[in-house]
Protein backbone atom coordinates (compact mmCIF):
# COMPACT_ATOMS: atom_id res chain seq x y z
CA UNK A 1 0.00 0.00 0.00
CA UNK A 2 1.36 3.41 -1.03
CA UNK A 3 2.04 6.00 1.62
CA UNK A 4 -0.02 9.17 1.31
CA UNK A 5 3.04 11.45 1.29
CA UNK A 6 4.59 9.50 -1.61
CA UNK A 7 1.31 9.57 -3.54
CA UNK A 8 1.14 13.33 -3.01
CA UNK A 9 4.75 13.75 -4.16
CA UNK A 10 4.12 11.72 -7.31
CA UNK A 11 0.99 13.76 -8.06
CA UNK A 12 2.85 17.04 -7.50
CA UNK A 13 5.79 16.05 -9.72
CA UNK A 14 3.43 14.75 -12.43
CA UNK A 15 1.58 18.07 -12.33
CA UNK A 16 4.90 19.93 -12.67
CA UNK A 17 5.76 17.83 -15.74
CA UNK A 18 2.36 18.65 -17.28
CA UNK A 19 2.37 22.39 -16.59
CA UNK A 20 6.04 23.25 -17.14
CA UNK A 21 7.31 24.53 -20.47
CA UNK A 22 10.50 22.47 -19.97
CA UNK A 23 12.32 20.33 -17.44
CA UNK A 24 16.06 19.86 -16.98
CA UNK A 25 17.26 16.73 -15.17
CA UNK A 26 20.45 17.13 -13.13
CA UNK A 27 22.66 15.18 -10.77
CA UNK A 28 23.58 17.16 -7.68
CA UNK A 29 26.04 14.94 -5.82
CA UNK A 30 28.44 16.74 -3.52
CA UNK A 31 26.52 20.03 -3.38
CA UNK A 32 25.84 21.56 -0.01
CA UNK A 33 22.52 22.99 1.08
CA UNK A 34 23.87 26.52 0.68
CA UNK A 35 25.01 25.73 -2.89
CA UNK A 36 21.53 24.36 -3.72
CA UNK A 37 20.01 27.53 -2.27
CA UNK A 38 22.34 29.62 -4.45
CA UNK A 39 21.26 27.59 -7.48
CA UNK A 40 17.58 28.09 -6.66
CA UNK A 41 18.18 31.84 -6.43
CA UNK A 42 20.03 31.80 -9.76
CA UNK A 43 17.05 30.09 -11.38
CA UNK A 44 14.81 32.93 -10.18
CA UNK A 45 11.05 32.81 -10.22
CA UNK A 46 10.68 31.18 -13.64
CA UNK A 47 11.94 27.77 -12.52
CA UNK A 48 11.69 25.52 -9.49
CA UNK A 49 14.43 23.10 -8.54
CA UNK A 50 13.12 19.90 -6.97
CA UNK A 51 15.15 17.09 -5.43
CA UNK A 52 13.24 13.80 -5.60
CA UNK A 53 13.66 10.05 -5.40
CA UNK A 54 14.16 8.38 -8.75
CA UNK A 55 11.32 5.88 -8.27
CA UNK A 56 8.88 8.70 -7.52
CA UNK A 57 10.07 10.75 -10.50
CA UNK A 58 9.79 7.75 -12.84
CA UNK A 59 6.23 7.11 -11.68
CA UNK A 60 5.33 10.81 -11.98
CA UNK A 61 6.80 11.03 -15.48
CA UNK A 62 4.81 7.97 -16.50
CA UNK A 63 1.62 9.47 -15.04
CA UNK A 64 2.26 12.74 -16.91
CA UNK A 65 2.91 10.94 -20.21
CA UNK A 66 6.59 11.93 -20.33
CA UNK A 67 8.63 9.28 -22.12
CA UNK A 68 12.31 8.79 -22.79
CA UNK A 69 13.74 10.05 -19.50
CA UNK A 70 13.98 6.80 -17.50
CA UNK A 71 17.70 6.43 -18.23
CA UNK A 72 18.35 9.84 -16.65
CA UNK A 73 16.85 8.89 -13.28
CA UNK A 74 19.91 7.31 -11.69
CA UNK A 75 21.97 8.61 -8.82
CA UNK A 76 21.02 11.72 -6.85
CA UNK A 77 18.50 13.39 -9.13
CA UNK A 78 16.99 16.86 -9.10
CA UNK A 79 14.80 18.45 -11.74
CA UNK A 80 14.46 22.09 -12.70
CA UNK A 81 10.86 22.64 -13.80
CA UNK A 82 10.74 25.72 -16.03
CA UNK A 83 7.58 27.82 -16.03
CA UNK A 84 8.82 30.66 -18.22
CA UNK A 85 11.50 30.82 -20.87
CA UNK A 86 13.69 27.70 -20.98
CA UNK A 87 16.67 29.79 -22.16
CA UNK A 88 17.12 31.62 -18.86
CA UNK A 89 16.90 28.45 -16.76
CA UNK A 90 19.26 26.53 -19.05
CA UNK A 91 21.80 29.37 -18.84
CA UNK A 92 21.55 29.50 -15.04
CA UNK A 93 22.05 25.74 -14.74
CA UNK A 94 24.94 25.67 -17.22
CA UNK A 95 26.72 28.59 -15.55
CA UNK A 96 26.24 27.07 -12.08
CA UNK A 97 27.54 23.71 -13.33
CA UNK A 98 30.70 25.40 -14.68
CA UNK A 99 31.49 26.81 -11.23
CA UNK A 100 30.29 23.79 -9.21
CA UNK A 101 31.46 20.43 -10.51
CA UNK A 102 28.92 18.64 -8.28
CA UNK A 103 26.08 19.68 -10.59
CA UNK A 104 25.86 17.66 -13.78
CA UNK A 105 23.19 18.26 -16.40
CA UNK A 106 21.90 14.88 -17.60
CA UNK A 107 19.29 16.00 -20.11
CA UNK A 108 15.84 17.46 -20.26
CA UNK A 109 12.35 17.45 -21.68
CA UNK A 110 10.67 20.10 -23.80
CA UNK A 111 7.86 20.24 -26.37
CA UNK A 112 6.92 16.61 -25.82
CA UNK A 113 10.35 15.12 -26.42
CA UNK A 114 13.48 14.34 -24.42
CA UNK A 115 16.55 16.56 -24.77
CA UNK A 116 20.19 15.55 -24.74
CA UNK A 117 22.84 17.46 -22.81
CA UNK A 118 24.01 19.03 -26.08
CA UNK A 119 20.48 20.26 -26.83
CA UNK A 120 20.20 21.79 -23.35
CA UNK A 121 23.52 23.57 -24.01
CA UNK A 122 22.19 24.84 -27.35
CA UNK A 123 19.14 26.24 -25.59
CA UNK A 124 21.45 27.94 -23.06
CA UNK A 125 23.43 29.51 -25.93
CA UNK A 126 20.32 31.19 -27.37
CA UNK A 127 19.54 34.81 -26.67
CA UNK A 128 16.66 35.45 -24.33
CA UNK A 129 13.21 36.24 -25.70
CA UNK A 130 13.59 39.94 -24.91
CA UNK A 131 16.91 40.17 -26.77
CA UNK A 132 15.50 38.34 -29.80
CA UNK A 133 12.46 40.64 -29.86
CA UNK A 134 14.74 43.70 -29.63
CA UNK A 135 16.85 42.41 -32.52
CA UNK A 136 13.70 41.79 -34.57
CA UNK A 137 12.39 45.28 -33.82
CA UNK A 138 15.73 46.81 -34.82
CA UNK A 139 15.79 44.87 -38.09
CA UNK A 140 12.21 45.88 -38.86
CA UNK A 141 12.95 49.53 -38.06
CA UNK A 142 16.01 49.45 -40.31
CA UNK A 143 14.00 48.02 -43.19
CA UNK A 144 11.26 50.61 -42.72
CA UNK A 145 13.86 53.41 -42.77
CA UNK A 146 15.32 52.02 -46.00
CA UNK A 147 11.85 51.82 -47.55
CA UNK A 148 11.04 55.38 -46.50
CA UNK A 149 14.30 56.63 -47.98
CA UNK A 150 13.61 54.73 -51.23
CA UNK A 151 10.12 56.19 -51.52
CA UNK A 152 11.33 59.71 -50.71
CA UNK A 153 14.30 59.58 -53.11
CA UNK A 154 12.43 60.63 -56.32
CA UNK A 155 10.80 63.60 -54.59
CA UNK A 156 14.13 64.62 -53.05
CA UNK A 157 15.89 64.37 -56.42
CA UNK A 158 13.14 66.44 -58.07
CA UNK A 159 13.35 69.11 -55.37
CA UNK A 160 17.15 69.29 -55.69
CA UNK A 161 16.88 69.50 -59.49
CA UNK A 162 14.29 72.29 -59.29
CA UNK A 163 16.41 74.23 -56.78
CA UNK A 164 19.53 73.85 -58.94
CA UNK A 165 17.62 74.99 -62.03
CA UNK A 166 16.29 78.01 -60.18
CA UNK A 167 19.77 78.90 -58.93
CA UNK A 168 21.17 78.54 -62.46
CA UNK A 169 18.48 80.82 -63.85
CA UNK A 170 19.07 83.42 -61.15
CA UNK A 171 22.85 83.38 -61.47
CA UNK A 172 23.14 82.98 -65.25
CA UNK A 173 20.40 85.27 -66.53
CA UNK A 174 22.04 88.56 -67.75
CA UNK A 175 20.11 91.81 -67.59
CA UNK A 176 19.81 91.96 -71.43
CA UNK A 177 17.87 88.75 -71.42
CA UNK A 178 15.35 90.12 -69.05
CA UNK A 179 11.94 90.33 -70.61
CA UNK A 180 11.39 93.56 -72.52
CA UNK A 181 8.94 95.94 -71.13
CA UNK A 182 6.09 97.04 -73.27
CA UNK A 183 6.56 100.52 -74.90
CA UNK A 184 4.83 103.21 -73.03
CA UNK A 185 1.86 104.75 -74.78
CA UNK A 186 1.86 108.54 -75.33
Amino acid sequence: MAKPDKVASVAEIADKFRTSSAAVVTQYSGLSVSQLTTLRRALGTTATYRVAKNTLVKRAAEDAGVEGLDALFTGPTAIAFVDGEPVDAAKALRDFAKDNKGLVIKGGYMDGRPLTVAEVDQIADLDSREVLLAKLAGAMKGNLAKAAATFAAPATHFARLAAALQEKKAAGAPAAEAPAEAPAES
